[in-house]
């Protein structure tokens, strides 16, 4: 059941009730230090250290605060904190991926950061990542993270074989082809999961859902149009067959790394392990650009990222100190540091320094963000994805047609939102 937030000090007011409530088990008494825990959600080796450095940082600059910092691995956690959110015993600070924000917005765990010390500087952040940061007109999170896809290619080969970066979906599979003749590698490995099918449904001006009206679009004609490209790219000389096993992801990013395909879709979490493949060694031989176009002439690729959200459950001066922790880790130094240390998308414009933007996968990704597509304010959306990993794994392996394999989605999506109309 949503327990309904109104504002900040009505929770503040409620949770000083509760005895259990968030952090450590401190009884938030203000005499002493107030210990907040933290839920880190990145990848524990790459990223992890990082953040761990920056915890410290903040507590030497804040004696009345301690942090307990938890890395939780990032499939497990949305599970997680949901049950400790229902049992009021969820840590205070959250790095929430942005499709979690408004479903946890929506059951009452996050707290409104509208006015409060978080959001002090909101104004500095990109409009689209506070605009996906929201559930019913208020922002439940402070962008921390942020990507987008883009097509990711290889710049040597691609002028071995003397092809401009493809514009469309149509200009891509002619530059696939030529490359295999000139370089006799493919040009072109797709994906079968849903997100990075994405890219293909904005570029025919259309999504899976219609928030607005409240209706699955799934199999709309723009829609049915857009997973046909889609699927036509894993067919044809220079565009890899489709793989369709558990290690897929695996397998794409390993043959692009090691030059056995000239490009991709990616996003910029694998900037640092592009650098570790022989094929980019010079980090400059790394090519990013926004992904094709499709026949509305618009491109667009999904917004993703994190943020870090507040646990509504706290007392108030847990509260008072986690905001306080999630202004200094989405400032624009900490940002800065973040990005230079971990090859991840500042969200706010002014970390993008020269430092930053001297590493050639970031600056990239920084030029394609600008036609990246918010997601759109509807809570179940992220989860929209999952049947569609299913249906399109399936579609691309020839055991379901494009029709019934897009159907079967249409009825399983109907399950997730089932006050949307077809």
């Amino acid at each position: 059941m949503r327990r309904g937030i109104a504002a900040t000090a009505l929770v503040a007011s409620l949770a000083l009730a509760a005895t259990a409530c968030g952090g450590d088990g401190d009884s938030g008494d203000t005499a002493g230090p107030v210990t907040i825990t933290w839920w880190d959600t990145s990848n524990a080796t790459n990223e992890a250290p990082t953040y761990k450095a920056l915890v410290k940082e903040f507590e030497a600059a804040h004696e009345g605060i301690k942090v307990k910092y938890v890395n939780v691995p990032f499939d497990q956690a949305q599970n997680k904190f949901d049950t400790a959110a229902g049992s009021k015993g969820a840590p205070d600070v959250l790095r929430s991926e942005v499709g979690w924000t408004p479903a946890f917005a929506k059951k009452g765990f996050f707290l409104p950061l509208d006015g409060t010390e978080a959001l002090a500087e909101q104004d500095e952040f990109r409009p689209n990542l506070i605009q996906q940061a929201k559930y019913e007109g208020k922002v439940y999170g402070v962008p921390f993270t942020t990507d987008t896809l883009a097509l990711v290619y290889n710049k040597e080969l691609f002028e071995k074989a003397g092809v401009e970066v493809p514009r469309t979906w149509d200009e891509l599979k002619k530059a696939a082809a030529t490359i295999k003749d000139k370089t006799g590698v493919d040009g072109y490995w797709g994906s079968t999961q849903g997100y990075y099918a994405q890219p293909f449904l904005h570029g025919e001006g259309t999504d899976t859902v219609d928030v607005d009206a409240k209706k699955i679009t799934v199999t709309s004609p723009a829609a049915r149009k857009a997973y046909a490209t889609w699927q036509s790219l894993f067919d044809g000389k220079g565009l890899h067959k489709a793989d369709t096993t558990a290690d897929a992801y695996a397998h794409i990013q390993e043959a692009f790394v090691s030059g056995k395909v000239a490009s991709i879709i990616q996003g910029p979490w694998e900037i640092t392990n592009f650098y570790k493949g022989s094929a980019f060694e010079d980090k400059g031989n790394l090519g990013i650009a926004t992904v094709p176009a499709g026949s509305s002439g618009k491109a667009g690729a999904p917004t993703g990222g994190h943020n870090l959200s507040v646990y509504a459950g706290s007392d108030e001066a847990h509260q008072k100190a986690a905001l306080t922790f999630v202004k200094f880790m989405t400032s624009a130094k900490a940002q800065e540091t973040i990005a230079l240390k971990n090859s991840t998308l500042p969200t706010r414009d002014d970390a993008y320094t020269a430092k930053v933007t001297s590493d050639p996968g970031i600056a990239g990704y920084q030029d394609v963000l600008s036609a990246a597509r918010p997601r759109p304010e509807l809570p179940e959306y992220s989860s929209l994805w999952s049947p569609l990993d299913t249906e399109l794994n399936a579609i691309a392996g020839g055991r379901k047609s494009l029709d019934k394999g897009l159907g079967d989605a249409e009825a399983a999506i109907a399950k997730l939102v089932p006050d949307f109309g077809k």
